[in-house]
């Protein structure tokens, strides 16, 4: 079995383009999509956070109207069973690229305020992605990417193949103009060959070692290719 690094952040608001600060966090679902897969399947999993935080919720994810009571009561229950976990991350700086096959990375606006420019995270992607080890970023995750610098000062994944949170789901479904920056528009100002699909729908794009999802409902099928590729022995 492998061992899996989730990275999460540990922001609770992101400052928004007019100033003000909006509530958020990780979003439920991806998180817990990812890591009831991962773990059902027998792998075992760190999660880490910038300064070893706790990880917020974004309450939104958690709303019954936005997610339904089903799956909210289903989602708050599998948070509180591993509450333990989350209530003490690995702090980034502490982690070993090497104890690790992969990196998950779910999202939530929560990247966009931290993850984007941590250094440790930077670290590890470039450490991780230098020996092909699995790089699984989804929705808002791939912002983490953008903390990346390699020796010679550039950004690694330019020229990469990728999916993210599009630009037409966040100004459509996401925080929409008042949105500080925006994700795919920065990733792709950065080299990388965004191929995201129809809003709102499952997308997977897998280039090398790199496996990236579009949006919340992406999130399953990121975790079945990751289960894939663990299953053939990458």
């Amino acid at each position: 079995m492998s061992k899996i690094l989730m990275v999460v952040s540990a922001a609770d608001s992101l400052v928004m383009k007019d100033g003000t600060r909006h509530p958020t966090g990780f979003w439920a679902e991806e998180l817990v999509a990812a890591h009831r897969m991962l773990r059902e399947a027998g792998h075992s999993i760190d999660i880490a956070t910038p300064g070893g935080a706790k990880p917020t919720v974004d309450k939104i994810s958690l709303d019954p109207d936005t997610v339904g009571q089903e799956t909210a009561d289903d989602l708050a229950a599998y948070l509180q069973e591993i509450d333990a976990e989350l209530a003490a991350p690995l702090a980034l700086a502490d982690v070993a690229v090497g104890d690790y096959d992969a990196v998950v990375m779910p999202g939530g606006h929560g990247p966009m305020a931290d993850l984007y420019q941590d250094a440790d995270l930077g670290r590890i992607l470039v450490a991780a992605d230098a020996v092909g080890k699995i790089i699984a970023p989804f929705c808002h995750g791939p912002a983490g990417l953008l903390s990346t610098v390699d020796d010679a000062g550039n950004f690694p994944f330019a020229g990469r193949r990728l999916t993210v949170f599009s630009n037409e789901e966040e100004l459509g479904g996401g925080t929409g103009e008042n949105t500080p920056w925006l994700v795919e528009t920065a990733l792709g100002e950065k080299g990388v060959v965004v191929e995201n699909g129809p809003a709102w729908q499952s997308n997977v794009v897998v280039d090398d070692n790199l496996i990236s999802g579009q949006n919340p409902q992406s999130s399953a099928d990121v975790a079945r290719t990751l289960l894939e590729v663990l299953a053939g022995g990458r």
